[in-house]
């Protein structure tokens, strides 16, 4: 599997598993894809770009994620409480597949979307990984 497929999957299913996040979400609140057709609030990966960083006896990565927290009202309060639980899950992460050796908050950028109304975080993260190999 892709490093950016292992890493995804165990972000996403340990952001499903946060309770207080989906006490703001709700239980189908986190996507890994844009949701059509979904009101917020949610949570989704936006963005997820991956840059060899190979060590001399595993190939390495360094993944750099986006991930957008909408809130429900023009207030940015929700949307930063989802990026706080967001980014204490992100510094918790395991990821099966993957021996993760960093995990950084780099920023947080906020806005009320003018489209909606409805605010809105984007939340990077920067985490490092190596391949786990299997025998």
């Amino acid at each position: 599997m892709h490093p950016i497929s292992l890493l995804q999957t165990g972000l996403v299913a340990a952001l499903k598993a946060d309770p207080a996040l989906l006490a703001i979400t709700g239980a189908d609140g986190v996507f890994d894809a844009a949701p059509t057709g979904r009101a917020p609030p949610y949570v989704v990966i936006a963005r997820h770009d991956v840059l060899n960083r190979d060590g001399d006896l595993a190939p390495g990565q360094e993944h750099r994620l986006q991930l957008h927290c909408w809130g429900d009202q023009p207030s940015r309060q929700r949307a930063l409480d989802m990026v706080a639980r967001v980014v204490a899950v992100a510094l918790a992460l395991e990821a099966p597949g993957l021996t993760l050796s960093h995990i950084g908050h780099v920023r947080t950028d906020s806005v009320i979307d003018a489209d909606t109304g409805l605010a809105r975080a984007a939340v990077a993260l920067r985490v490092f990984s190596e391949l786990l190999f299997s025998s």
